[in-house]
């Protein structure tokens, strides 16, 4: 089996896009420019071809590149990423190696990413099942039997496609169409590995399941797509994890949640992404809770360059609920870390919260964006919107979009924001009790975030509290 690649200048793409925003463009020379980079239909049909699919995933490959060069640019979409050099962008890479279930057969410098980040180890104790991608494909896939048994399926989206067509083509990008907004288009019509869930009715899964992502080349570009569906009465808990060797050159992330949760269910997903620093980081998550269901995001953003991540719910179902907790950290000259949550309420009795925690220095800047949307007809609805920012010095910024729309007189939405500097107060009281400045920073920090810390499983929080940890280091400021 041989290594297969196809590229195209990334650059041209998004500086079109930018000029596209500014009326500069018109959609023949849109076309033309796109064209130019090398995203065209042969090259879409090429895809297609290398990973088998069937014709409608075609067509809807197909159709999304369509709406990708129609759809407006989104105005989120900063001028600045019209500068960075990704030219010659690798999209679509396909690792030399089968996908096996079995640790052994993963080619030794393929397998060290996983080894030194411990995920074997982590799915032997913790997990019920993982799902391991590396660059474009899927490389390792195993559930255990206990979950086997009760019926569950998970394994990559490409084989979900082939084995449970039908189930697979019902729900895959019908929440999150591609006719949402220009970088959705992109994904639909590029997308490659990820991982398909689905719990059966009445099973509750008590030990969570990964999928954990890996880029491991510069230039390269990463468009995986996870798909969860958890019938009446189920529950889950998916953890997504996504890392990068520290690379020269940028590379670009593309990728796609998609979660169900139908009566009575729940769905806890949790993301620790953890992406180097020359990473731009589109991540588009949306979840759909019908009647009593209740989905749980909870999103540590630390790594990359640029990142723009929007966790969504649509309480579509009397009495549906759902929270959202996200930290970020832009800890440098130039990171952008555009984040925040959307909660749409259209159905009486639903309730939503969202918690957004900003951590910013060294020149970085944090902004939230979200929406509450309330219905006509979603009587009794509840939301509630804390957002938080803590900015350690003079140079970093941090910005608040929120969006209130409520159409419905029966409804109770409360939105709260507070800006934070470091407190010299609180600094002196820990240093005046034997802790040093170091120590005593890192205190603070992670006591900011505990709110959302606490809901992180406990390697997990191990994790998330010694990255952060090592990024105040930039300040002076490490355990």
């Amino acid at each position: 089996m041989t290594e297969e690649k196809l590229s195209l200048d990334m650059n041209e793409i998004l500086n079109a896009s930018i000029e596209a925003k500014y009326e500069k463009l018109n959609q023949n020379e849109f076309h033309r420019r796109i064209v130019e980079s090398g995203l065209t239909r042969s090259t879409i049909e090429e895809i297609s071809k290398i990973k088998k699919e069937p014709e409608w995933m075609l067509r809807l490959r197909l159709k999304s590149l369509e709406l990708f060069e129609k759809i407006p640019t989104p105005n989120w979409l900063p001028d600045v990423l019209g500068s960075l050099n990704v030219s010659n962008l690798e999209l679509y890479v396909k690792p030399d190696v089968d996908q096996t279930d079995n640790w052994d057969q993963i080619p030794k410098e393929i397998r060290n990413y996983y080894d030194v980040l411990g995920i074997p180890e982590s799915e032997k104790k913790y997990l019920g099942g993982l799902v391991a991608v590396f660059e474009s494909e899927p490389i390792y896939s195993n559930v255990k039997e206990e979950l086997v048994k009760k019926g569950v399926v998970m394994m990559p989206p490409e084989d979900a496609m082939r084995k449970y067509p039908d189930v697979f083509k019902d729900y895959f990008m019908k929440i999150f169409p591609a006719s949402d907004h220009k970088f959705a288009a992109l994904h639909g019509a590029l997308w490659s590995g990820g991982v398909f869930v689905y719990v059966p009715k009445g099973v509750r899964i008590t030990t969570p399941v990964e999928g954990f992502f890996i880029i491991g080349t510069e230039m390269e570009g990463q468009f995986e797509h996870t798909l969860v569906v958890a019938d009446e009465g189920s529950s889950l808990h998916f953890i997504e994890g996504c890392s990068a060797p520290q690379l020269k050159k940028y590379s670009f992330h593309d990728g796609m949640v998609e979660l169900y949760a139908k009566r009575n269910a729940k769905i806890k997903f949790t993301t620790i992404q953890n992406w180097s620093k020359n990473v731009i980081n589109f991540n588009n998550k949306r979840a759909w809770a019908d009647e009593n269901a209740n989905i749980e995001w909870v999103e540590g953003s630390l790594g990359s360059r640029y990142s723009f991540v929007y966790p969504t719910t649509i309480l579509r179902g009397k009495n549906a609920s759902s929270t959202s907790l996200v930290v970020t950290l832009a800890s440098g000259e130039g990171e952008w870390k555009d984040s925040g949550s959307k909660m749409i309420h259209a159905a009486p009795g639903t309730r939503s919260k969202i918690v957004n925690k900003n951590i910013g220095f060294g020149g970085g800047v944090n902004i939230y964006r979200g929406l509450i949307k309330v219905n006509k007809g979603a009587k009794g609805s509840k939301a509630f919107v804390k957002c938080d920012s803590l900015m350690l010095d003079e140079k970093t910024k941090a910005y608040t979009f929120p969006h209130n729309q409520v159409l419905e007189d029966d409804a109770d939405v409360a939105h709260e924001a507070h800006t934070f500097r470091m407190s010299e107060d609180q600094l002196f009281y820990l240093m005046n009790r034997g802790i040093g400045e170091k120590e005593a920073t890192s205190m603070l920090v992670l006591g900011f975030i505990d709110e959302i810390m606490k809901e992180l499983p406990f390697e997990y929080a191990t994790m998330l509290n010694k990255v952060i940890k090592l990024e105040l280091d930039k300040l002076g400021a490490v355990a």
